[in-house]
C-alpha cells in the first residue's frame, strides 16, 4: 500500500494545495494545477491502494475549507471512476479534523 503524506499546514490557497500536493505524489511536470488534473493524476497513481495521509487536517479544515473539501470530493470521484470501469475503488483519506 503507497502513502503519501500531506501537511495540512503546508495547504492555504490553491497555489500551495497544488505544489503540495505535485511534491508529495510526485506528479508530472505536467501536471496542469487544477482539479481535472489532479483527479487524472492521482487516478493514475493509485493503480494499487493509496492512502492520501493528511497530517493536521484540523488546521487545513480551518485555514483552507475549500482546498479540503476538493480533496474529499475528487478523491470520491476517482473512486467512482474506478468502480464504473469495473475496478475496485483504492483511494483512502486519513486524517484528523478536530
Amino acid at each position: 500500500m503507497k502513502t503519501c503524506r500531506t501537511n495540512g499546514t503546508k495547504i492555504t490557497n490553491w497555489k500551495t494545495f497544488h505544489n503540495e500536493f505535485k511534491k508529495q505524489m510526485n506528479f508530472p511536470d505536467y501536471y496542469g494545477e487544477n482539479m481535472n488534473a489532479w483527479m487524472d493524476c492521482v487516478d493514475e497513481l493509485s493503480d494499487a491502494p493509496t492512502i492520501i495521509e493528511i497530517t493536521k487536517g484540523h488546521l487545513l479544515k480551518e485555514r483552507a475549507p475549500e482546498q479540503l473539501e476538493a480533496i474529499f470530493e475528487c478523491s470520491a470521484f476517482v473512486n467512482y471512476r474506478k468502480i464504473e470501469q469495473g475496478k475496485h475503488p483504492t483511494l483512502m483519506i486519513s486524517t484528523q479534523l478536530y
